[in-house]
């Protein structure tokens, strides 16, 4: 068990390590498009991963966690050697959902993009995105392997690569074409991702082929019927895909909605992007780049649970369980309170001319319940629960469309703001109850929640007043930002250790991880 820990631990901060990096690449150069681009043109974008979001959907359904599962499955039962015949099910079932959603993207384009959003800008965008559908959906079935085998640096390795590609591609794609053409923009962006998800795909699928040279037995899986494992893989995809269709399709129902209600509001179709994009790409990154820690425990956590539910260690499980609500607690709250008293900092030095700190200041309270909300999700899904998570995502999505009906077309910006706070709340209490039902959990209220909170409200007025007496200031804004955030950061985690949020028993863990 201590070294499943160890290793978990060090593949963790492996992806953490990995997705920092990209994600703080990644909102560098959304920082750089938005600015070069502007909000109108992000606003357009946003409104296409909303459509896209559905057609991924559609091509993975729910391939990459059954692929995860059914491998831990054979590597718990000791029968590794069965892998293969799991991959090559994979395979065909990623071909055939891949293929059906890239040629429905594609022959419906058009009507997508003039009646559904009504901005026949977005037609070719849609078009493109389409190429990749297939290609992702075998990347999702591949990268579920190298989650259940223990090898996720090689999902990583690729994701940096990957990200590296798009915006290398992104930024030539931009430098050719007019700057204030709108559709010219979107257009640029979409193929600088389709580029660089065929290099990606070709390079995992190398590095797949390697590996099952390598670990697996060829001859033994000559034994194996995969006709049983695409009857297994089945019965765990395709509940999943079902209600994945569902929430999938009623977020893009919203997506829809949200420039229509506020363009009812009053607004006219370009300042609803602009406000629409103003949240969605330049808010919601600096609200969700910490969480690539949350991402990368989370990601791991579905193997090592599902293990300890083959093997029955409930105590294991509680174990695991409270150990990453309480880590996500301290690290989500001292984040919000960071954001929360720097973010009209971080909006001027990131995107300045705009409302982006506003929306900053107003989201980071929801960072606790959108972080403990992402790993309770993985850790549901580790213990086999993954259709009722999926129902509770699919009343969330349907409150948000009824919320966004209502309320937009009456309140504005404020109207979905107010949806985003009720469906997040929703979602995570929901989640939260179900999984302390099924795991018997029991909750720390005061350490984990009360505690931290006292302690960044202290961490983040006793910075704000010593940089009042002293007068210190950095001309540069951004080190200016990062020096603050800093000092709140090591005042924090003083204030966290002299009040009890981290006890000794919890220095001991994290010890015995990184000898």
């Amino acid at each position: 068990m201590q070294k499943h820990a160890k290793q978990l631990f060090w593949n963790a901060l492996l992806l953490t390590a990995a997705s920092l990096l990209m994600r703080t690449v990644g909102v560098s150069f959304q920082v750089y498009i938005s600015n070069r681009a502007g909000a109108e043109a992000m606003g357009l974008f946003s409104l296409l991963s909303g459509v896209y979001g559905f057609a991924l959907t559609l091509a993975t359904s729910g391939i990459q966690l059954g692929v995860t599962r059914l491998c831990v499955e054979k590597i718990g039962e000791q029968h590794p050697e069965r892998i293969r015949s799991v991959m090559r099910s994979a395979v065909l079932y990623a071909m055939v959902f891949g293929l059906a959603a890239s040629a429905l993207l594609i022959g419906f384009a058009d009507v997508i993009g003039t009646v559904w959003l009504k901005d026949t800008r977005t037609v070719s965008s849609l078009r493109l995105l389409g190429i990749t559908l297939p290609l992702i959906a075998l990347s999702s079935a591949l990268g579920g392997y190298f989650t259940a085998v223990r090898r996720p640096y090689k999902n990583a390795a690729v994701q940096v690569l990957d990200q590296a590609a798009k915006i290398g591609g992104t930024m030539y794609l931009l430098a050719l074409w007019q700057p204030g053409d709108v559709e010219q923009t979107c257009c640029a962006l979409v193929l600088g991702g389709v580029g660089a998800e065929i290099l990606s795909f070709f390079v995992e699928l190398f590095l797949y082929l390697r590996d099952r040279r390598t670990h697996t037995d060829a001859d033994a899986t000559k034994k194996t019927s995969a006709p049983s494992q695409t009857k297994k893989l089945l019965g765990i995809t395709l509940p999943i895909a079902v209600t994945t269709y569902i929430r999938s399709g009623l977020v893009t129902l919203q997506h829809i909605l949200i420039p229509e209600g506020l363009r009812n509001s009053g607004s006219s179709h370009a300042a609803a992007l602009v406000a629409y994009g103003s949240i969605h790409s330049m808010a919601m990154p600096v609200i969700l780049y910490p969480a690539a820690l949350i991402s990368s425990f989370s990601g791991l956590l579905v193997p090592e649970l599902a293990e300890a539910e083959v093997q029955h260690s409930q105590k294991h499980i509680r174990y695991m369980i409270s150990r990453v609500w309480s880590l996500s607690l301290l690290f989500s709250i001292g984040v919000a309170g960071i954001l929360i008293c720097f973010s009209s900092e971080i909006g001027s030095a990131l995107y300045p001319g705009t409302d982006a700190g506003k929306y900053i200041r107003i989201l980071a309270p929801l960072i606790p319940i959108m972080y403990v909300d992402t790993a309770t999700d993985a850790m549901m899904k580790g213990l086999g629960e993954q259709v009722y998570s999926m129902k509770i995502n699919i009343a969330d999505a349907l409150i948000s469309v009824i919320l966004v009906w209502l309320l937009i077309p009456r309140l504005g910006i404020d109207g979905y703001i107010i949806t985003i706070y009720i469906s997040e709340l929703f979602n995570t209490v929901c989640s939260i109850t179900h999984l302390l039902s099924v795991s018997h959990t029991s909750i720390r209220v005061i350490k984990w929640v009360y505690k931290p909170l006292l302690c960044i409200v202290g961490a983040t007025c006793a910075v704000r007043a010593f940089l009042s007496l002293t007068g210190l200031e950095i001309a540069n804004a951004a080190l200016s930002v990062t020096f603050h955030c800093v000092l709140v950061v090591l005042l924090y985690l003083l204030l966290l250790l002299l009040c009890g949020a981290i006890e000794k028993e919890d220095l001991q863990w994290f010890k015995t991880l990184v000898r």
